[in-house]
């Protein structure tokens, strides 16, 4: 077995290492090597900050809010619950277990702890998903855009959370590479591609829903031919079904399958009311004082939809719409957690599109300038949130 699996690992290397696949790469290299620079530029100024004022900069990448329930889950496997005053009851069953699982596949082959670990996966999947984003945008827009796309996401106000051991930059790998799949009609990968981005992250179903949507297209306008492809149909059944087993499995879990993870979610205070909650703390959030994260979160939101609106301009293929307007539903749509909807909308990189092409065709030094303020306000924000701000990120 052992032999068997050694001469896979040599064939899929083999594969991997295509002159195809390497020229791809060399054509991307310019965008990964500004979004290395941007990421590696915040971490630098936040070590710099956290230094000054007496605290690890590892440790609060590592370690903070979420990352320490998937360093749990990763030791110890599930069954942690916190009760709080209020009726708020935290379960870890409200964190999807492909992450955990990747924290512990590392921590067994290196000698490493779970938050080592953690960012590890969190730094390789981030370079994954900018390769992926730099893909999708190529495929839509040309190589300018690409690039410019690739920056402007690792450039977000909440982009500090793609250094951190946190879940966004494996979906958003997963993803993006998903959507590259089906716009490039390899099923059997796209299908794949979503089920295990359905296993990362609870907005990971849009993956599912951008594949499947795309499957059943092509099924109702395709020929014979497409309708014989057992590869189209095999996608759209297998895209959901990471999302939805571990859904169904929590729910058994909890002696209600269709409904028992909803309500572990419930109990954090997380559900989805069509935005009503959203709009009531909106209007908190008009009539008095908050912290700046909750105001950041509200701009952040409303700047997205504004986005939105122009991405939908430029009609964009299916699955980036399906994808899109579903992480955006889900972010605006959820309530509980209103300072964490930036963070949210990381995956949505499509939004960036309408940007990232103003950004190539203005002028260079109004495009260096834009830049500019867009790195200072990334990695002072970045810091703050890990720093200075109460609230969850």
């Amino acid at each position: 077995m052992s032999a068997e699996i050694t001469a896979l690992v040599r064939r899929s290397g083999a594969a991997l290492a295509t002159p195809r696949r390497l020229t791809a790469l060399r054509r991307a290299a310019p965008a990964l090597g500004l979004f290395a620079a941007a990421r590696l530029s915040g971490m630098l100024f936040l070590a710099g900050w956290a230094w000054h004022l007496g605290r690890s900069p590892r440790a609060l990448l590592a370690t903070t809010w979420d990352a320490d329930w998937y360093i749990k889950i990763a030791a110890n496997g599930y069954g942690r619950t916190l009760y709080w005053p209020g009726g708020v009851v935290q379960s870890d069953l409200a964190f999807f277990p492909l992450y955990p699982s990747l924290l512990r596949a590392v921590t067994t082959a290196l000698p490493v702890a779970g938050g080592t670990a953690g960012l590890l996966v969190s730094w390789t999947a981030a370079a994954a998903a900018a390769w992926g984003i730099y893909a999708v945008g190529d495929r839509l827009a040309g190589r300018r855009t690409a690039t410019a796309l690739v920056l402007l996401w690792g450039l977000l106000p909440h982009s500090i959370v793609l250094s951190m051991a946190y879940t966004e930059p494996v979906m958003t790998a997963l993803a993006a590479w998903a959507l590259w799949a089906v716009l490039e009609r390899r099923w059997l990968w796209a299908g794949a591609l979503a089920a295990l981005a359905g296993l990362s992250r609870p907005n990971a179903v849009a993956v599912a829903a951008a594949v499947t949507a795309a499957a059943a297209v092509a099924l109702w306008r395709g020929g014979r031919a497409v309708r014989g492809d057992w590869r189209v149909w095999a996608a759209g059944l297998v895209a959901p079904l990471g999302w939805c087993g571990y859904v169904l499995s929590v729910g058994a879990r909890k002696g209600d399958p269709l409904r028992g993870y909803f309500a572990v979610q419930a109990a954090w205070t997380s559900r989805f009311d069509f935005g009503h909650g959203s709009l009531r703390f909106v209007r908190k959030l008009a009539m008095r004082p908050y912290d700046l994260g909750y105001t950041m979160a509200f701009l952040i939101t409303a700047a997205a939809l504004l986005l939105f609106a122009l991405f939908l301009l430029e009609r964009p293929p299916l699955p980036v719409l399906v994808y899109t307007a579903v992480l955006v539903l889900i972010t605006v749509g959820g309530s509980g957690f209103f300072e964490s909807k930036p963070r949210f909308l990381l995956p949505a990189f499509p939004l960036l599109l309408p940007l990232a092409a103003a950004l190539t065709k203005a002028r260079p030094r109004a495009a260096v300038l834009v830049t500019a303020a867009l790195a200072g306000l990334s990695f002072a924000y970045g810091a703050y949130l890990l720093t200075l701000a109460p609230m969850a990120l």
